[in-house]
């Protein structure tokens, strides 16, 4: 298996982090800080003043606005910070920790609010002035509250900040709930106007109870998203977009085991591809890289882990599948022979080893391999393996062409003896230590197939050493007879 990642590194920022950034969330949060230490102050004195349970439930409102506005500013303060040894994934979730202590003080002070508003309505009176200074104060709070709510959201959506979108949340549930605390007043000063209506004169607390439910409504949407996030919870639609996008990738055979986690702004991704298991290990990357890079243009700043699994493809032969399961256990082999006789499969194929290494070690390594095929191919009868010396040089190879013309001599002498080869050029010496290389580029007759050239060399090659003393390896360049005398110029000199 391997895997490709991308934005992991510790100590690294998180994507799409700035200082610049930073600062316009930390301003953005302080700000909202302000606000509602103004309405937090204005509420409370005016309610107190006039007896309003509106006033006074919209200034517990805009305490916790207080209080969830400092709690949002320490999470945006600390929840980019980058990821380190105790907090692999980073610090995001702190947002989503702020977010939830946010809902559970909102729902206390609703708790609060409904038993005073039900003692209102049915068990005793409380009178309620409703003066200028009670609506102007209200007034007031919809004009900051819509301003802090808008700025809030601006930001949160331009550097994804869940924390500052709560926060935003909070500001936009004080427009609604400070207008009908507004429409309680303008109800109770009706009654006033009309001599103390006892139905009018409960509309203050009518409206804190409505202003209550609305804030338990948000409170509890707001709640089952952050509990979402902080149970890792993948975002609506999030899993079959991921899907569908390293699908649509080029080389990619299947995908599975997508997961999906949020923590605060940040995104983690990760998912297994299977790609045909014949790709070199580069290629395999190579996909993974793609799958990544098509995956971020989804989810922009998306950290993402892929996971790359080899999978046999539809229509693989039998020969491409023990070269692979002989790449996979790091061997190499080749003259892969497959045969069927009686409704028995055999195979034949050279496996190569170090020249150095002793018969027992190479004996055992074969038989790793001959237990990999069989364990795959149940289907094969019987598995032949021959062994061969694969030479490991440290010392760089010298040419020596220029001068060993007898050698030269004594190669062509030997090429001429081969009637199917009509010609021999580029021919090279090349020496290291006692032995000698020898490449070359040779013309065979017209009408030859593969299999013969094959066996004229392998032939022609047996007999070069035999003439050679210390001749290790020769290395033929096949090439057809041209069809214009001329096309051999530029192999010749």
């Amino acid at each position: 298996m391997v895997a490709t990642k991308s934005n992991s590194d510790l100590g690294a920022v998180p994507p799409g982090w700035s200082p610049d950034a930073g600062h316009e969330k930390r301003r953005v949060a302080l700000t909202s800080i302000g606000a509602a230490v103004v309405l937090v102050s204005a509420k409370l004195g005016v309610g107190l003043t006039t007896g309003s349970l509106g006033l006074l439930a919209e200034a517990a409102h805009s305490g916790l606005d207080l209080v969830a506005a400092i709690i949002t500013y320490f999470a945006v303060r600390f929840s980019d910070k980058p990821a380190d040894a105790e907090h692999l994934y980073g610090h995001g979730k702190i947002e989503n920790l702020s977010a939830l202590i946010e809902t559970a003080l909102l729902l206390v002070t609703c708790g609060w609010i409904i038993y005073e508003g039900i003692e209102r309505l049915w068990f005793k009176h409380v009178h309620v002035e409703a003066t200028v200074w009670a609506f102007l104060v209200i007034a007031a709070s919809i004009v900051i509250d819509v301003s802090r709510s808008r700025a809030l959201r601006r930001v949160a959506r331009k550097h994804n900040s869940q924390a500052l979108e709560a926060n935003a949340l909070h500001f936009s549930t004080d427009v609604w709930s400070s207008a009908v605390v507004l429409l309680g007043l303008v109800l109770v000063k009706a009654g006033d106007w009309v001599g103390g209506s006892p139905v009018l004169a409960r509309a203050d607390a009518v409206a804190a109870l409505l202003v209550a439910l609305l804030v338990i409504y948000v409170s509890l949407r707001l709640g089952r998203r952050t509990v979402d996030a902080l149970l890792d919870r993948a975002p609506a639609g999030v899993l079959a977009a991921v899907r569908q996008a390293a699908q649509e990738v080029g080389g990619v055979l299947e995908c599975r085991q997508v997961r999906v986690r949020q923590a605060g702004k940040q995104v983690f991704v990760d998912l297994v591809i299977g790609v045909e298991r014949g790709r070199s290990l580069e290629g395999g990357h190579a996909i993974g890289q793609a799958v990544e890079q098509r995956i971020q243009s989804v989810l922009p700043g998306a950290d993402v882990v892929v996971h790359v699994d080899p999978v046999s493809v539809a229509g693989e032969t039998l020969v491409e599948r023990i070269r692979t399961i002989a790449a996979n256990e790091g061997q190499t082999i080749h003259n892969v022979l497959v045969s069927e006789e009686d409704g028995r499969t055999y195979v034949e194929l050279h496996v190569e080893a170090d020249e150095r290494m002793a018969l027992r070690a190479a004996h055992d390594q074969v038989d790793r391999l001959e237990a990999a095929v069989r364990a795959e191919l149940p289907n094969v009868s019987e598995i032949t393996t021959h062994i061969e010396p694969r030479r490991r040089r440290a010392e760089a190879l010298e040419d020596v062409t220029g001068g060993s013309g007898e050698l030269v001599a004594r190669v062509r002498q030997v090429v001429e003896q081969t009637p199917e080869i009509t010609e021999c050029h580029d021919i090279a010496l090349r020496r290291a230590g006692q032995e000698i290389f020898l490449s070359m580029h040779c013309t065979f007759a017209q009408g030859l197939s593969i299999g013969a050239v094959h066996e004229i060399s392998t032939h022609l090659e047996e007999r070069l050493k035999a003439a050679i003393p210390g001749l290790v390896r020769v290395t033929t360049h096949p090439e057809p007879t041209p069809e214009r005398p001329n096309d051999l110029s530029s192999h010749t000199g």
